[in-house]
C-alpha cells in the first residue's frame, strides 16, 4: 500500500492509502493533485532505513512546497523557524532535556514545566 495526499493550492486537504495501481484507473474529477507521501519519513528520514520522500508524512493542513518538493506541516508558534534541512518547525530555545513534562509559552518564547 502506498499513501498519497490530495493537495489543492498548495494545502494538504485529503490523504488516502492505496495501491499504487489505483491511479491507473482512478478518475478524480476535482481539483488537485495526487502526491505520493511516505508514512515512514519524518524530518527527511526514513524510520526503516528506506529513502525519504519529500521530508514528511503529509497530514491535512499541511503545505507542499512544490520547490523543497516536501510537506511542511503547519508553524505552531509565530516565533518558531523553519529548518531548511528537515522542513519541521523549531523553537527558538531547546526544550529542555530533564524528565519534566513542558509546554512552548510563547508570551515568553521559552519552555515552561505543564
Amino acid at each position: 500500500m502506498a499513501h498519497f495526499a490530495k493537495v489543492l493550492d498548495g494545502k494538504v486537504v485529503q490523504v488516502i492509502v492505496v495501491e499504487p495501481e489505483f491511479f491507473q484507473t482512478f478518475v478524480d474529477t476535482s481539483p488537485g493533485e495526487w502526491i505520493q507521501t511516505s508514512y515512514n519519513t519524518k524530518g527527511g528520514v526514513h524510520a526503516n532505513g528506506g529513502t525519504p520522500l519529500r521530508k514528511n508524512y503529509a497530514g491535512i493542513g499541511y503545505t507542499y512546497d512544490r520547490t523543497r518538493d516536501a510537506f511542511i506541516p503547519p508553524q505552531p508558534f509565530p516565533s518558531w523557524t523553519l529548518d531548511d534541512s528537515t522542513c519541521l518547525w523549531s523553537a527558538p530555545t531547546p526544550m529542555p532535556t530533564d524528565d519534566g513534562p513542558y509546554v512552548w509559552d510563547e508570551a515568553t518564547t521559552s519552555w515552561i514545566l505543564a
